[in-house]
């Protein structure tokens, strides 16, 4: 089963690709099996249950609240992030959900759902959906795992939102194969993407599709320079992308005196998509929620600082970025509850660096050597939330992602392309460091950051 760019990103609301995108999924494809059984009526009650990193830190990321919009029928591509509180505060002064807007069950969340700390058998984030009658029997039963990047599995291994079955003509499994492919067919890696792309659209949808991506990431980092106050949750962590757009915005004789402004630029992009993101904000999942910030800043700094940038490049480096991700979703994992923050943050450096090199004139090798640069130097890093909330780090760990892919991408240009250790080396060492990694460091909130810094 081959995946397509349009697998790996997608359109979602935040602030997690994990914990609120999957769930959402999750419940809102329970509600459908229900649907689809001719049981939907029947049922009278609800328990929900959330285990490993949902039952740790599920509260913090909103699973809560993505698993009763899921239930009403939403989806994370369609919902406006704007009537969220609106479908919340109804179900909290009801007491009651409407399963796909129709059936009216009586539900308080603190009583139906449950966050536990175990682990349910496939995954660390798994789930489990259970309806019962008026009588208390059983209806129906499902547990699903949201596997990262807002992808969900069933209980039996099978994907809830992939790919289907249609053979593309490059289906390429490693690094290698699509080096040597690429190569064979004489084409760019973005070439090879867009004619496996051309197996479920036209050149033109694909073409279409990926700069309506593009339309949603730029939207996302304007919303994120024009909004102030404070992020969700306890801490109130004030908003600073909109103060620092004015500031850089103020001082354009400063800036020319001063090279590196552009990463300013950079910091900004990536900061003004994560505090969106944070905030519930509509985002692009590159690969992950977490990570959102890291491609959409590469870019942007790629049409507004490299000369020639065009429409034809933001479709080679959104085509190129997801052939590279879909390796590591492939091979290893984009899932910081199974590998840390080196499967979001890490992937998204690999993925930028290997586009930005790709638009930036570099060959095949270079552009693998790039995202190899961008992954090997964010190897072992942890996934620690304070307070179970997608705001420290990981806002500024997006702004240093993407600046350390901008120079992985310029180290590989440096090069003829030759490198001693491989894509798929990294992306295996990858997957065995985060193996090894102990769980509090894998988005649980029981170690690191999250336990030395004191929530205030």
């Amino acid at each position: 089963m081959s995946l397509s760019t349009f697998d790996l990103f997608k359109i979602g609301i935040g602030p997690s690709s994990s914990h609120t995108v999957g769930p959402m999924i999750a419940a809102a494809r329970f509600a459908h099996r229900l649907e689809e059984a001719d049981l939907l009526s029947a049922v009278a009650g609800l328990r929900i249950e959330l285990y490993g990193s949902l039952g740790a830190t599920g509260k913090g990321h909103g699973t809560d609240t993505a698993i009763m919009l899921g239930l009403c029928g939403y989806q994370p591509h369609l919902i406006d992030p704007d009537v969220v509180p609106q479908v919340i505060e109804g179900i909290r002064a009801s007491g009651e959900i409407r399963l796909l807007n129709q059936v009216a069950v009586p539900f308080v969340e603190k009583q139906h759902i449950h966050f536990n700390r175990g682990v349910l058998a496939l995954h660390s984030n798994g789930m489990r959906f259970i309806a019962s009658d008026s009588a208390g029997a059983v209806l129906m039963k499902k547990e699903y795992y949201s596997i990262g990047g807002g992808f969900v599995m069933n209980c039996d291994g099978m994907r809830v939102n992939s790919a289907d079955d249609t053979p593309v003509p490059y289906p390429y499994k490693s690094a290698a194969e699509l080096l040597k492919m690429a190569g064979e067919a004489n084409l760019t890696i973005a070439g090879l993407m867009m004619e496996n792309e051309k197996s479920w659209r036209t050149e033109d949808q694909v073409r279409a599709g990926v700069l309506n991506i593009w339309d949603v990431m730029a939207a996302c980092i304007k919303r994120g320079c024009a909004a102030q106050g404070h992020l969700p949750g306890p801490m109130k962590m004030k908003r600073r992308a909109a103060a620092q757009y004015r500031a850089l915005s103020e001082q354009s004789e400063e800036s020319s005196r001063d090279p590196l402004t552009m990463l300013d630029w950079v910091n900004l992009y990536a900061m003004a998509v994560n505090e969106e993101n944070a905030a519930g904000g509509r985002v692009v999942t590159a690969p992950t929620n977490g990570a959102a910030g890291v491609v959409p800043a590469v870019l942007q700094y790629y049409l507004r600082f490299i000369p020639g940038a065009n429409a034809d490049g933001v479709v080679d480096f959104l085509l190129t970025a997801a052939a590279i991700g879909i390796l590591y979703k492939e091979n290893a994992s984009i899932s910081g509850a199974e590998v840390g923050c080196q499967g979001e943050v890490g992937v998204a450096c690999s993925m930028a660096a290997g586009a930005l090199a790709a638009v930036m004139g570099g060959t095949n090798a270079q552009i693998e050597n790039a995202a190899e640069i961008g992954m090997e130097h964010n190897l072992g890093m942890t996934c620690d939330p304070v307070g179970g909330l997608v705001q420290i780090p990981c806002v500024e760990r997006n702004a240093m992602g993407g600046v350390k892919a901008i120079n992985a991408a310029r180290l590989a240009m440096r090069g003829d392309g030759t490198h001693y250790v491989s894509l798929d080396e990294v992306i295996k060492t990858m997957m065995q460091t985060g193996a090894d990694m102990k769980t509090k460091y894998k988005e649980t909130s029981r170690g690191g950051l999250a336990v030395n810094v004191i929530e205030c």
